[in-house]
């Protein structure tokens, strides 16, 4: 679908709709700590530091999460604002500004949605909080992660409390029963990509030919990194009832760009331009794309590092793969646009989805640069 309406006027109402959310967290976040502003014994102070101040510091987090530039004069101020997939499913199944009929139902989807998006990005808070454990990440995106602010335990506590505290506010049954199953999807894909750390599934990769290892990576990758781009929909559209044909084309646009999503961070691990200081670091697993592409003829106890960077093929891998994430981000783009109800449905997609997409184009035209390829 083409999106030749004026991009102000669809950037107004994103803004407008990111500005909202971030009321609807500042709410949330207050009421979930209120009990620490009336702390007045031992027990009221060691629950403030041990539970509410690590929430709110994970709430507060901006890292995981591309913003759109403040401008001044518009909903937010100079604020950075982050779109919502769920606010993108609320204008292309219900309408924009202007278009939208009044009534009750009307004020009650808007308020099923506004409580899942609230949701969404606590879940996805609380996501980043327990992965850095997990991964042993100390820094992400410049800030410290939670963990080493506030311990591993109150750290695990708070990302649990988190979730707990998410699936409550939703409310709407569909809701929730989606939100779990995106849970429960995340969860398992962080337990098989931790298992590539392992010895027996090393092994096990090691020996296996290369259509079983990238069988592998992408099964975990869909669980791990798609479910990300599929929980924000897949609640939304729930809380919407809207028809199942819609559900599964949407539910199969998110699984590619999970996976161009999962290969750009792959990627990143082998440029330096994009990856920075976190180049070259990832190499303690086998749930990285590259290595597993380029494991056939690795000796046993191989020095990954030193066996992937000297690889002759290695050039060539990183450009056959960046060009499959450009080519996944297109494809999901145009299946979503295939299910827009308007121009500007499709347009607000876009500016919601191109905040880490045009990352994806320029990794690629990156590493053609320097291949020469």
């Amino acid at each position: 679908m083409a999106t030749t309406v004026e991009a102000t006027d669809v950037d107004a109402v994103v803004r407008s709709d990111a500005a909202l959310l971030e009321d609807d967290l500042a709410e949330f976040l207050g009421a979930l700590t209120a009990p620490a502003r009336a702390a007045a014994s031992v027990y009221d102070t060691a629950l403030r530091r041990s539970l509410y101040e690590p929430v709110a510091d994970a709430v507060g987090s901006r890292i995981g999460q591309q913003a759109l530039p403040p401008t001044a004069a518009t909903p937010g101020g100079r604020a950075p604002l982050r779109p919502s997939m769920v606010y993108w499913a609320y204008r292309n199944y219900r309408g924009f500004p202007g278009e939208l009929a009044a009534g009750d139902d009307t004020a009650a989807e808007l308020a099923v949605v506004r409580r899942t998006a609230v949701a969404v990005r606590i879940l996805l808070k609380a996501a980043v909080a327990l992965d850095d454990i997990q991964d042993g990440s100390d820094v992400r995106y410049g800030e410290p992660a939670l963990h080493t602010t506030h311990g591993t335990p109150l750290a695990l506590n708070a990302g649990a409390w988190l979730i707990m505290s998410a699936l409550r506010h939703a409310a709407d049954p569909a809701v929730v029963d989606s939100l779990v199953r995106s849970v429960g999807d995340g969860f398992t894909g962080q337990a098989v990509d931790m298992s590539s750390r392992t010895a027996l599934t090393r092994a096990e990769l090691l020996a296996a030919p290369r259509a079983v290892r990238v069988g592998f990576w992408e099964e975990t990758a869909v669980l791990k990194t798609g479910t990300l781009f599929r929980m924000p929909l897949d609640a939304a559209v729930a809380g919407l009832r809207v028809v199942e044909d819609d559900r599964l084309a949407l539910d199969g646009a998110m699984r590619q760009l999970g996976l161009a999503s999962q290969l750009f961070n792959d990627l990143t691990d082998f440029v330096p331009e994009l990856g920075g200081a976190n180049t070259h670091e990832d190499f303690d697993g086998l749930g990285n794309r590259v290595l597993l592409e380029l494991l056939d003829g690795a000796p046993p106890e191989a020095e990954f590092k030193r066996y992937v960077l000297g690889h002759p093929q290695l050039e060539r891998t990183l450009l056959a793969l960046a060009e499959e994430a450009v080519a996944l981000k297109r494809a999901a783009k145009n299946a979503v646009h295939g299910v827009c109800r308007s121009e500007r449905s499709a347009a607000y997609f876009d500016v919601t989805i191109e905040r880490k997409g045009h990352l994806i184009d320029r990794l690629l035209a990156t590493v053609r640069q320097r291949s020469g390829l």
